[in-house]
């Protein structure tokens, strides 16, 4: 298998992995009691956890290839320092804050819609600064994406341009250009180091925004269940986070986040086996993910020289 195939191919089980997540954060919200703290109690075991890995995986005696990904790398000269701190910061803390805050002001049909635009800003960030490849063909599974995204989200709903909606935006865009940083970065540094850097240096924005906020005070009232969830959901974004820069370090950032978007279906479908939902209503949506999905996934692998003259302007 090819390195951009294999890149592809974690996207997949990234996408699968964020399928599940979603699905199951509706639940830990909910038992938890506050967004923003339970986002800092799963993304504190996901940084606990990914740092343990890190730490066992540089001790032991790794093949070059597999060290590449999962030992630890050590960031050499200021540059890669700030890099790994820009991804804590723009990726892994301020976003999640600005996420929940504005969803919590708009609707949830409404932030969801927004946030599913990732693809289109990581698209333009991409090929503007990375220099990726990007055809026509390219452009039009994007645009069957975002067409099956806005079907399964029932679409954009009733747009109040307020200040929940503004933050969202921010988060997307945000999570945008940590994409943009990360993926230069992992050709220096192992996804791991990346994504143990990312969680750890973000939990530090969102402890502060807990205390801050005063939301930390709020902890008394956490169920054993509560903090159960948390764990469980960690665990769940550990997984995430090494599968989703594994994947990011070996395709373009623009077909692993198009891919990404694939976990519609996965959460989809457990609505629909575990709370009886149906599918019907968002079917066409589906597909339409899956045939965008697909067409993204055969562009990824095959030779570039095949569509050197479809360039997009």
């Amino acid at each position: 298998m090819s390195r951009r195939a294999s890149g592809i191919a974690l996207a997949f089980v990234t996408a699968a992995i964020s399928g599940v997540a979603v699905f199951l954060n509706g639940y830990a919200v909910k038992e938890f009691g506050n967004a923003t703290l339970y986002t800092t109690a799963k993304n504190l075991v996901a940084a606990i956890l990914l740092v343990a890995i890190l730490a066992v995986a540089s001790r032991a005696k790794l093949p070059g290839a597999i060290h590449s990904s999962w030992g630890f790398t050590r960031p050499r000269g200021a540059r890669e320092i700030a890099g790994l701190v820009a991804v804590g910061i723009i990726g892994g803390g301020i976003p999640f804050v600005l996420f929940f805050e504005g969803l919590a002001r708009t609707s949830s049909t409404s932030a969801a819609f927004i946030q599913k635009m990732l693809v289109i800003f990581v698209a333009v960030l991409a090929v503007t600064f990375l220099k990726e490849r990007f055809t026509i063909l390219h452009a039009a599974a994007i645009g069957v994406l975002v067409l099956g995204q806005a079907i399964v989200a029932g679409g954009l709903g009733h747009p109040a341009l307020d200040a929940g909606e503004a933050m969202v935006f921010a988060a997307t865009i945000l999570w945008s250009i940590e994409i943009a940083i990360a993926k230069p970065l992992l050709g220096r540094l192992s996804a791991l180091t990346v994504g143990a850097g990312r969680m750890a240096i973000g939990l530090v924005v969102l402890a502060g925004f807990s205390v801050s906020s005063g939301a930390i005070a709020q902890l008394s009232h956490v169920t054993p269940t509560g903090w159960l969830w948390a764990v469980a959901t960690g665990i769940i974004l550990t997984a995430y986070v090494a599968t989703w820069y594994a994947a990011l370090a070996r395709a373009q950032a623009t077909d692993v986040t198009a891919v990404l978007v694939s976990a519609a279906i996965v959460t989809a479908v457990l609505n629909a086996g575990v709370k009886g939902a149906s599918l019907a209503p968002t079917a066409f949506g589906l597909s339409l993910i899956v045939a965008g999905a697909m067409a993204i996934a055969v562009l990824a692998v095959r030779p570039h020289q095949t569509a050197a003259g479809m360039r997009a302007a």
